[in-house]
C-alpha cells in the first residue's frame, strides 16, 4: 500500500515510516523539520520538506495514496502556553488542510495522532474514551479541536477517520531538545551522566509510558482494521507508573541510583493519568508487549546517544 505520513521525520513518525517500508509498503513523508530529523529515515522512504498547511503540496503527495497518518503537530505542552496562536495554526489549521486535500484527491482513510493530555485531571483511573476532556494547556485544546475537525469533515467528505489518543511514548530515536525535553530520555541522560535527576513536584504523580514499537503497532492497526470509523481509541501501556518509580527503574537499568532533586516550586502536572485499553483491545486487537523496564533497557542499548555515553570510561574520583 501507499501511505503519507505528515510529521513523518519526528520521533513517532520515523519509527512508523521505517516499520512500514520494512513491511513492504511505499511511504511518503512530509515534515517541516522544526523538530524532525530525516537522517533517521530509511533510504526507501520518500521524504519531502514542507509545511502541512501547504494544500498544493499535499495534493501532489497524496496522489496514489490509500491512507494518511496525520502526525504533524507542535507537541510541547509548556511551549504551547507561551505560543498558543502558533499551536492553533499548525495543529488545527494543519489538520483542516490535510482533510481538505484528502477530499480533493479522494483519499479515504486518515489516522490522527491525538494525545492523552486531552483528559487532564480525571476523577476515575484508568481513563476511558468516554471521559469528558479536561484540557489544561493550549496543546491539549488543539488536539481536541483536531479530533472534532477530523470527524466532522470525515463525515462530510466520506473519509474514514480514526483518532488515537497516545499517552507518553518513549523509545530509541527520541530527541532531547534543550528546552522542555521528554521526561524518559531526559532522566536517562541525567542518570547516565552521573548528574542529578530533577523532578517537578513530589514525584508521586503518575503517567502511562508506552514503548514506541507498541505505539507503531497501534497506528498500523488503526489504518488497516475494519469497523473503526469515527472512533477515538486510547494507546498506552495500561500501566500506571509514578515519576519516583520511573527514576528507580532508570537507576536499576543504568546500574546506579540517581540523586533526585525535587523542584516543588514547579508543579508536576496532573496527579494521575493511565489509559484504559479495553477499546484498543476490542477494535484493534492491541495489547502492549513491552514492559517499562524492558523498554528502558532497549532505549539504553539501542539508541546511540545513550549507548555511547554509557560505555565511556570514567575517570576515577580523586580523594
Amino acid at each position: 500500500m501507499r501511505f503519507l505520513i505528515t510529521g513523518g521525520a519526528g520521533f513517532i513518525g520515523t519509527a512508523l515510516a521505517n516499520t512500514l517500508v520494512r513491511e513492504g509498503h511505499y511511504v511518503r513523508v512530509l515534515d517541516d523539520l522544526s523538530t524532525g530529523d530525516p537522517g533517521q529515515l530509511l533510504p526507501e522512504v520518500s521524504f519531502t520538506r514542507g509545511d502541512v498547511r501547504d494544500v498544493p503540496k499535499l495534493w501532489t503527495l497524496l496522489q496514489g495514496v490509500q491512507g494518511v497518518f496525520h502526525l504533524a503537530a507542535r507537541v510541547s505542552v509548556p511551549e504551547s502556553i507561551l505560543y498558543p496562536r502558533e499551536y492553533n495554526d499548525v495543529n488545527v489549521g494543519g489538520t483542516v488542510s490535510v482533510m481538505a486535500a484528502m477530499r480533493d484527491v479522494g483519499v479515504r482513510r486518515v489516522v490522527l495522532a491525538s494525545s492523552g493530555t486531552v483528559y487532564g485531571n480525571q476523577p476515575h483511573q484508568p481513563v476511558n474514551e468516554d471521559a469528558r476532556p479536561n484540557p489544561l494547556a493550549p496543546y491539549a485544546v488543539s488536539k481536541i479541536a483536531a479530533e472534532h475537525y477530523v470527524f466532522t469533515l470525515g463525515a462530510l467528505y466520506n473519509i474514514e477517520t480514526v483518532a488515537l489518543r497516545i499517552f507518553n511514548a518513549y523509545g530509541p530515536g527520541q530527541l532531547i531538545p534543550p528546552s522542555h525535553p521528554p521526561v524518559v530520555p531526559q532522566f536517562l541522560k541525567q542518570a547516565i551522566g552521573g548528574g542529578s535527576v530533577v523532578v517537578f513536584g513530589d514525584g508521586k504523580q503518575t503517567r502511562d509510558f508506552a514503548y514506541i514499537d507498541d505505539v507503531v503497532r497501534a497506528l498500523i492497526s488503526a489504518m488497516t482494521s475494519p469497523d473503526v470509523n469515527r472512533q477515538i481509541i486510547n494507546v498506552g501501556s495500561g500501566k500506571e507508573t509514578s515519576i519516583n518509580e520511573l527514576v528507580r527503574l532508570i537507576g536499576r537499568v543504568v546500574g546506579r541510583t540517581p540523586q533526585v532533586i525535587y523542584n516543588e516550586a514547579q508543579g508536576g502536572g496532573v496527579s494521575r493519568l493511565v489509559a484504559d485499553l479495553r477499546k484498543a483491545a476490542s477494535l484493534l486487537g492491541f495489547v502492549p508487549e513491552v514492559e517499562l523496564e524492558e523498554g528502558l533497557h532497549l532505549l539504553l542499548t539501542q539508541d546511540p546517544q545513550f549507548h555511547a555515553e554509557s560505555t565511556k570510561p570514567r575517570t576515577p574520583t580523586r580523594r
